[in-house]
């Protein structure tokens, strides 16, 4: 069996099977690929692998510049892969479990203010249906605190105006709904009653956000749109970084941890905690300011 063909077997193996997400899978095949072309190179068979090589391979990363966080992603491919090797009797028992993740110390994500928020959606030419879209687009991201991915498989069906709620499909198949504003709802109205149906030309696309040709957005045209608001209004900023505005923006107005954690969909609070220790920051450059002690 092939690099190759091995890998295409476990990343399909991670998805239909495993039910992983589509970017997991990817980041463990990618993972997996690093492991298996090291294996080769060192001449090493799969069936003879030992733990020792296990932790050669990872020193030897380690040593190559590797961040921690990197190395505690590679050891979850591995332990991925590992399950797969033993179900296809290749290895008897999965030799990754015996490695230990290192503990990532994890930064802080980057928040952009609310006027940066205003200033990159302001730089947005709402006269054309792209710019209409991209308005609506990015305003329920921040609104909503959506993950890219999230926004992009956003069904007309989960959208619900009148109630101003929409139906979110999150990680790992789970559902949460999430409460929209004023000023989404009047530029997704916009955008829904005079650019999509540019776009569509009458077909009926389940998405609610679509692209030039009228088909679902992908992932890397929202990207590319996003890059080019950054250059317009000289906000650095990634997509992600409006999620990340909007869970320290709720925090800061008063939302409780709790609530945070819902509309963001995370499973596990402490995920969500990481955004307190922002406001942990934000409180100690006030004090430094204005306690002159």
């Amino acid at each position: 069996m092939t690099i190759e063909s091995l890998l295409t077997q476990f990343y399909t193996d991670l998805i239909l099977v495993k039910r992983d997400s589509e970017q997991t899978a990817l980041t463990y095949k990618i993972s997996a690929n690093e492991f298996l072309t090291w294996c080769k190179e060192e001449k090493l068979r799969l069936r003879e692998i030992t733990v020792q090589n296990l932790m050669y391979y990872l020193i030897k990363r380690k040593t190559n510049g590797c961040s921690e966080i990197t190395l505690a992603k590679d050891i979850s491919a591995l332990r991925a892969l590992g399950e797969y090797l033993v179900r296809l009797g290749i290895w008897q028992e999965n030799l990754a479990l015996q490695l230990d993740r290192p503990k990532a110390t994890r930064s802080l994500p980057r928040v952009l203010s609310i006027e940066q928020v205003d200033k990159l959606l302001e730089s947005i030419d709402k006269t054309k249906p792209n710019g209409i879209r991209d308005d609506a687009l990015f305003e329920l991201i921040y609104s909503c605190g959506l993950r890219i991915s999230e926004a992009c498989e956003l069904k007309i069906i989960n959208l619900h105006m009148e109630e101003r709620i929409i139906l979110v499909h999150g990680k790992g198949d789970k559902e949460r709904i999430v409460p929209f504003g004023d000023r989404a709802a009047e530029k997704l109205q916009k955008y829904i009653n005079e650019a999509r149906p540019i776009f569509t030309k009458g077909r009926n696309i389940a998405e609610v956000f679509v692209n030039y040709k009228g088909e679902p957005i992908s992932r890397k045209g929202v990207w590319k749109r996003f890059k080019e608001l950054e250059a317009l209004s000289g906000v650095e900023a990634k997509v992600h970084t409006l999620r990340h505005s909007f869970a320290t923006h709720l925090l800061s107005g008063g939302a409780d941890l709790r609530s945070v954690q819902e509309l963001l969909g995370h499973s596990d609070l402490a995920t969500t905690q990481i955004y307190t220790h922002i406001n942990d920051d934000q409180l100690k450059n006030v004090h430094d300011k204005y306690f002159i002690r």
